[in-house]
């Protein structure tokens, strides 16, 4: 079994901040974790300089990640919340890492 997480990076609109939080916590997080085989958790970040992006880190587990980011991203495609303010003027980034270390 592979390892890995999928980094996730958003941005909310500014008027929406609290509304995009409530979904993605209680709704998003919750249905994605329980609706994708291969996502083991998921862990959000708010940043602390003003301007830089929202942060999610999924932790995956399974024969091929590759394979888990193509359900997740069909998953999210088929159930995004059109009221959920993403800022369409700067787009979020995706990017899937495979586990190299642990320690200790």
């Amino acid at each position: 079994m592979e390892q890995g997480i999928l980094y996730v990076e958003t941005y909310a609109l500014p008027d929406e901040v609290e509304a995009y939080h409530r979904w993605y916590d209680e709704v998003h997080l919750v249905d994605f974790v329980r609706g994708v085989d291969g996502i083991v958790s998921a862990r959000r970040f708010t940043p602390v300089d003003d301007g830089a992006p929202f942060v999610t880190v999924y932790e995956l587990e399974a024969e091929d990640l590759e394979v888990v980011r193509a359900r997740m991203m069909a998953w999210h495609r088929e159930r995004r919340s059109e009221a959920v303010g993403i800022d369409p003027g700067r787009p979020g980034t995706t990017r899937l890492f495979r586990l190299r270390t642990t320690f200790p």
